[in-house]
């Protein structure tokens, strides 16, 4: 008899210093979704992301291009601006002694500073790599990272026939879980709690009827499809909207849904998508950010209807932000040992093999289990 595959081990939910190591393996040498480029739409237009206590503006710079930079003046290290979102009057100017920035994060302005020895090109802020990927925009902060289309393999092909970009923001929700990051991204990828956990959704979805692909080092993911007669993910499972248009008949049928590493849950719908995208705040907290986007053309119709689907996947995600922190509850007592996965809890493990070999070598040595 083969010996079963086990969960991680305590530490990597709850050693604080292990976290920031792996937040560098995860958020600062890779790619991360900071959002929608719908979202910034207009020259200026900004929003920023933080994760750990680092944050990053990311702006509509001049000509269209999205750039990404560190929230930190060059002058004395202040943070240029605190509002989640906004608009930049064609420049980044920093509170503290004024030194203002283009769009494009080029020092034009240094009050005090002594001009003959003083060069404004030496002190851009500092900027972040970035890509975008059907209306998601990632960033880079290394900017070692392989690129983007690499890592995300065949998926820009495979979901082409859902139009991402086209479709805009309906609602925005953010929460703040008292749980790792690294759970969360467990919990969305298994439906074996959903008949105790979520009586609504699956009375909508087999919970034992996921299609799930090979992991990739990218992303894990799989689809699901509807219980008769439900057509979508709503309180009722009745489709109100059109057909996202593009999508085949066997498209009309599932959902797909796929973490993409570390930070970006993707949720594709027949007739809309929802985003949820990770922040971590600390090791055992995480803010996350779910949105929900519609065609254009069905949010311009007066009789659109969109809470229903808003208001299933609320209360969805508030009975798994629940469960979630009871997990880590119960991970940080002593009493816990890693415990054994099921044959069908196989893209979990496959998230722990991506995070022991991110963090090879950055663990504390000697650390309880």
């Amino acid at each position: 008899m083969s010996t079963p595959l086990k969960t991680l081990p305590a530490y990597h939910y709850t050693d604080a210093d292990l976290f920031l190591e792996e937040i560098d393996a995860f958020f600062f040498e890779d790619w991360i979704c900071a959002g929608r480029a719908d979202n910034i739409p207009t020259t200026g237009d900004y929003f920023l992301r933080e994760v750990a206590g680092e944050s990053i503006i990311v702006v509509r710079a001049s000509g269209g291009s999205i750039r990404a930079f560190f929230n930190v003046c060059r002058h004395r290290g202040t943070r240029l601006c605190e509002e989640a979102a906004g608009h930049f009057a064609g420049r980044i100017q920093c509170p503290y002694h004024g030194w203002t920035y283009g769009l494009n994060g080029q020092l034009i302005g240094a009050p005090h500073m002594d001009t003959s020895t003083f060069a404004h090109a030496e002190y851009p802020l500092h900027e972040l790599r970035t890509d975008i990927w059907d209306g998601h925009i990632f960033v880079d902060a290394q900017a070692n990272a392989s690129p983007l289309v690499q890592r995300l393999a065949d998926l820009p092909v495979r979901f082409a026939p859902w139009r991402m970009a086209e479709l805009r923001l309906h609602k925005r929700i953010t929460y703040l879980v008292n749980a790792n990051w690294k759970l969360l991204v467990a919990n969305y990828n298994e439906c074996l709690h959903c008949p105790l956990l979520h009586p609504a959704l699956n009375r909508l979805t087999d919970y034992l009827g996921s299609d799930n692909e090979t992991p990739q080092p990218g992303f894990i993911g799989g689809s699901m499809g509807f219980r008769a007669p439900a057509e979508t993910m709503s309180t009722d499972g009745v489709r109100r909207r059109d057909y996202l248009p593009g999508l085949s008949e066997s498209e009309r049928k599932k959902v797909c849904y796929y973490a993409i590493y570390p930070n970006l849950l993707l949720s594709l719908h027949p007739d809309y998508m929802m985003v949820h995208t990770l922040w971590p705040r600390a090791v055992d907290r995480t803010e996350i950010v779910c949105e929900w986007y519609f065609h254009p053309s069905e949010l311009s119709k007066q009789d659109f209807v969109g809470d229903d689907a808003v208001a299933f996947w609320d209360a969805t995600n508030r009975e798994d932000w629940h469960i979630v922190e009871l997990s880590q509850a119960g991970i940080q007592s002593r009493a816990y040992v890693p415990g054994p996965y099921s044959p069908r809890e196989h893209l979990l493990h496959a998230f722990d093999e991506v995070v022991l070999q991110r963090t090879a070598g950055r663990a504390r040595r000697g650390a309880r289990s």
